[in-house]
């Protein structure tokens, strides 16, 4: 059993469910951290997806499920604070009433530029110990390196050109890097080189081709990027095989937070978020969309079992299970962790 370096997950990703007043300098705690990328969604209203982080400053608004550019909404989060974040009365961050789930992870703050790659970042933002850094640059539509700070490669970066309209696109070791995934669609994977410029991204940096959703030319963008830590994060995919007994996937921890979707040609179906504090029980069936504003939904066919170990889909439906389809994902979590920093799987 591999040593994990994180023994207490929540240092570094933590979901806050909250309750919305409606009223300016509501402060949300409880997250344990100062959070430095803050994804919250209204649970009961087909608000947008309002996406923050500490490089681009709190007031700035990205939506996951739209492709606009970037937004300042001086009434939506106010500020980043060391035990979670401030809104105003913004209704997609604190309608009155209303419940909200918000995602959260710890960067290293503001950061700094970067030099690793052929084109210098305005900041990069990295938690090696926790494997996530936010990286913003300046794209030139040729092809070109950028470095990510976090010393292993990441193996999944979400990028955003916050200048203009454009896709989310989305990097995965689950599909590689000839492939390409749309957040704010139910796309299936696409093929091209324009993103990634064929080339897996390395210890150091990440590259790029000459598409304007990764590299537009003079166009601001943000990369959210993920590398794996034993007993904390893991990213692959799995293969559907149509039936209710359905795969067991292995992460090595209990799943607290999970990002998947089906990739193969000729399906699209949607991104799908699950977490342990809206299901606190299995089957977990409380499902968020990405690439929609819909409220969540308690599907009858969403049946994914959070286990000691990974999770096991539990029905056959196509969006999550179909016959000899690919799907990736996106897990974090920890279990429990016993003597010499060894996590345990079971108890």
């Amino acid at each position: 059993m591999a040593y994990t370096t994180i023994n207490k997950s929540t240092d570094y990703f933590n979901t806050k469910l909250y309750t919305g007043n409606g009223s300016n300098g509501h402060a949300i705690t409880g997250v344990g951290f100062q959070p430095d990328l803050t994804w919250i969604k209204s649970r009961a209203t087909g608000f947008d997806h309002p996406l923050f982080d500490s490089v681009r400053g709190a007031t700035k608004m990205l939506n996951p499920n739209q492709n606009y550019a970037e937004s300042t909404h001086t009434n939506s989060l106010t500020s980043l604070d060391s035990d979670g974040f401030t809104t105003d009365s913004y209704v997609a961050t604190n309608n009155n009433s209303e419940g909200f789930v918000s995602w959260n992870w710890k960067a290293n703050g503001a950061g700094s530029a970067n030099t690793d790659g052929s084109i210098n970042s305005t900041a990069t933002s990295a938690n090696t110990t926790a494997g996530f850094s936010i990286v913003k640059y300046t794209g030139t539509e040729a092809n070109a390196t950028v470095g990510h700070g976090l010393g292993v490669a990441p193996k999944m970066i979400i990028f955003k050109n916050t200048a203009t309209t454009a896709n989310w696109k989305v990097y995965h070791v689950g599909i590689g890097a000839t492939k390409w995934l749309k957040l704010d669609t139910t796309d299936a994977a696409g093929t091209a080189s324009g993103n990634f410029n064929n080339t897996e991204p390395t210890s150091s940096v990440f590259s790029l081709g000459d598409d304007a959703g990764t590299n537009g030319n003079g166009n601001a963008t943000i990369a959210y990027c993920f590398a794996e830590k034993t007993g904390y994060s893991k990213f692959g995919s799995y293969l559907g095989n149509g039936n209710d007994d359905g795969p067991f996937v292995y992460t090595g921890f209990k799943p607290a937070f999970l990002l998947f979707k089906e990739t193969s040609a000729g399906t699209n179906d949607s991104w799908f978020i699950l977490d342990n504090k809206r299901n606190t029980y299995n089957p977990e069936s409380k499902n968020l969309r990405p690439n929609n504003s819909d409220a969540e939904a308690d599907s009858s066919w969403m049946k994914v079992d959070f286990l000691s170990n990974g999770f096991k889909l539990k029905d056959d439906d196509a969006s999550i299970n179909e016959s000899g389809k690919n799907y990736i994902y996106m897990a974090f979590g920890q279990s429990l962790v016993g003597s010499n920093n060894v996590p345990c799987t079971a108890r």
